[in-house]
């Protein structure tokens, strides 16, 4: 039987505490608000479990000390907020191209630059798709409760391991910061790869058939190759080859095309009668959700659609087209995600509703602006 407690824990209590019941025994950052107490109870609770907290120079160096600790063998992960997570962007990349598993979090706030410290935000859905150079997917969870922090950290970990690959949590400062009831399982899933049956001369970390679901061996264990940002052959060394270069790029693609079903999940609310529908993520979710309820009450048939899995994007999103009247896409920035909405739906008007001044969108303004929209239309 898996017992459970139930604590009372901050958002970025909730995560560090479910990353090392996720199996991080490594943790490299750099402290900033709003994530820093994410770090502040690593360093305090990573030595009790044989685990190691370093605090690097910049974030820069949290991520790459990171990579280089999975490399050797531990379940890493690190966490920051806006400025620090545009630092990261090459090394995310980087991960990605070694495909080295890690976790970073970033617990968004306003921006551009120094922005809004204690403020919240929605700024960085793109970056988390986008932020990088080149051509690779993306992972990215995007949880709605602190108890959906807890449980996707450790999803994201165990998805992390599983497509070797890096995959962000993005929270927004509210969900740092905010206090609910945590269920926490005595025990929980934990991803492990199959075992390598190969002779160290015979393993190649790029084969066709090692790109998920295998195993990494650690740096010193016997299984000598190369891991570099160049485009490689599958022993890890730099190539110019055209052919082979097309081989380990359609590697990333794969990763996420044969593994879509684990990677969409999402939450519908009123939607099965909805002629509106409003498209949101993490905390403007819950304003989204309050919002849905008042409607009803006053006879519009609205529904909400919650992507918890943000990259890669719920397709099904498209079931929708021809079925609802209006979409709204309610974020806390001047209009992200709205660009991947509008990609779903041609028969109905896709329209923004937009809150960037570091203050929660609250579900009174995502009913005025539908009433505001609607208004005219015998609505």
């Amino acid at each position: 039987m898996n017992e459970e407690k139930v604590e009372l824990l901050q958002g970025n209590e909730a995560c560090a505490l479910a990353g090392i019941k996720g199996g991080i025994r490594f943790y490299g950052g750099y402290p900033i608000t709003p994530s820093s107490e994410i770090a502040e109870v690593m360093s305090r609770e990573l030595p009790k479990v044989g685990g190691v907290f370093i605090q690097m120079e910049d974030e820069i160096g949290g991520l790459a000390a990171s990579i280089g600790a999975r490399i050797a063998g531990k379940k890493a992960m690190t966490a920051t907020s806006g400025p620090g997570y545009s630092l990261m962007q090459e090394h995310i990349g980087y991960a990605a191209m070694v495909e080295v598993p890690v976790l970073i979090v970033n617990a968004m706030r306003g921006g551009p630059s120094t922005g809004l410290p204690t403020k919240t935000s929605q700024g960085d859905l793109m970056q988390a798709r986008w932020g990088t150079h080149g051509d690779h997917p993306a992972v990215a969870l995007t949880p709605s409760s602190i108890q959906e922090v807890y449980d996707f950290t450790i999803k994201a970990i165990n998805l992390a391991e599983y497509l070797r690959m890096p995959v962000s949590l993005l929270m927004d400062e509210v969900l740092s910061h905010l206090r609910e009831k945590v269920r926490i399982p005595e025990k929980v899933e934990l991803y492990e790869p199959k075992p390598i049956d190969l002779p160290p001369e015979a393993f190649f970390p790029f084969d066709n058939w090692n790109i998920y679901n295998a195993y990494i061996p650690p740096f010193g264990t016997g299984y000598r190759y190369h891991l570099t940002g160049l485009a490689h052959r599958k022993d890890g060394f730099p190539t110019n080859d055209p052919e082979l270069i097309r081989i380990n790029m359609d590697r990333f693609k794969k990763k996420i095309e044969d593994n879509l079903e684990l990677l969409t999940e999402y939450e519908e609310y009123l939607v099965d009668d909805a002629e509106i529908l409003i498209v949101a993520v993490g905390s403007v979710a819950r304003a989204a959700k309050e919002a849905v309820e008042d409607l009803r009450d006053k006879g519009l048939k609205a529904g909400v659609f919650r992507p918890k899995i943000l990259w890669p994007f719920p397709r099904v999103l498209g079931s929708y087209e021809g079925k609802v009247g209006t979409v709204f896409v309610a974020e806390m920035n001047q209009g992200q995600l709205i660009y991947e909405v509008e990609r779903y739906f041609k028969s109905a008007p896709v329209f923004p509703i937009n809150r960037y001044d570091g203050e929660l969108m609250s579900p009174d303004e995502i009913k005025g602006a539908i009433r505001e929209r609607l208004k005219g239309t015998g609505k």
